[in-house]
């Protein structure tokens, strides 16, 4: 049998308890392993205490079974996007080789990422408009596939009327709620990817007017919401032509619209 991981320092662990982090036993071995010296150690345990988010100081974070690397200053990607991510790679493995997909605010390219993984015959591109986020990407998707720039107008446009899968994770936190939402995502993620304006849905709008122009026929555009704003972002889609439906899974608190 394996022997079991060794506990981590209690000292470590106390310090990351009194910090608030919940997990601290957890996040004490993580830290651990992630350093190459004691001194590094230390400078980890002490960022993280004084309330750096726990992945980038890692390195990578835990997303469909895969470690995507992230770095500081970038979204993390959130478990519920998951939901995303699979239904993504699904309908790309549907459309057969060759499939065109594009991960459109792709932050860290996590979604792009796990349709790579799991659909090795699609041809996954990837945009984001914060440099930061597209300098990550290109650690985790071929990185002559991930663009930088404003949406659509990043991507080439050889793809246009030829994308099967759209997957689309835009910001839709309403701007008065930013303050409210916990300091690792508040103070350390850019805040492009968070401030979706003052309904959340700014961004929603500007895809619902563009998408249709660069889906091959029978494609998908599926974008994530929370469980409120969900009905009002399919209505969008339902005024842009589309024809979209809510899914959700409560377990990971996860909500997206499917628009074909």
């Amino acid at each position: 049998m394996p022997a079991p991981d060794p506990a981590p320092d209690p000292d470590i662990v106390a310090r990351l308890r009194a910090a608030g982090c919940v997990f601290a036993e957890d996040e004490a071995r993580l830290l651990t392993e992630a350093a190459s010296s004691p001194e590094e150690r230390e400078s980890l345990i002490a960022r993280r205490v004084a309330g750096e988010p726990l992945e980038p100081l890692l390195g990578w974070v835990e997303f469909c079974g895969m470690r995507v690397k992230v770095e500081a200053g970038v979204f993390v990607p959130r478990r519920r996007t998951e939901l995303l991510a699979e239904r993504a790679a699904e309908l790309a493995a549907g459309r057969g080789p060759g499939a065109v997909v594009v991960d459109l605010c792709c932050g860290a390219g996590a979604i792009g990422a796990v349709v790579s993984a799991r659909v090795p015959d699609a041809d996954v591109y990837a945009a984001d408009i914060d440099p930061a986020s597209v300098r990550c990407a290109r650690r985790n998707l071929p990185p002559e596939r991930v663009f930088g720039g404003d949406l659509f107008s990043a991507l080439p446009a050889a793809l246009r009327g030829r994308v099967d899968v759209l997957a689309v994770n835009a910001p839709y936190v309403p701007t008065a709620a930013i303050a409210l939402m916990p300091p690792e995502a508040r103070d350390h993620e850019p805040a492009v990817a968070l401030d979706g304006g003052g309904d959340g849905l700014d961004v929603h709008r500007r895809i619902a007017a563009e998408a249709a122009g660069w889906l091959a026929p029978g494609g998908t555009l599926l974008i994530e919401a929370s469980a409120e704003q969900a009905p009002a972002s399919a209505a969008l889609f339902a005024a842009a032509g589309f024809h979209p439906r809510i899914v959700s899974d409560p377990a990971r608190a996860a909500t997206l619209i499917l628009a074909a």
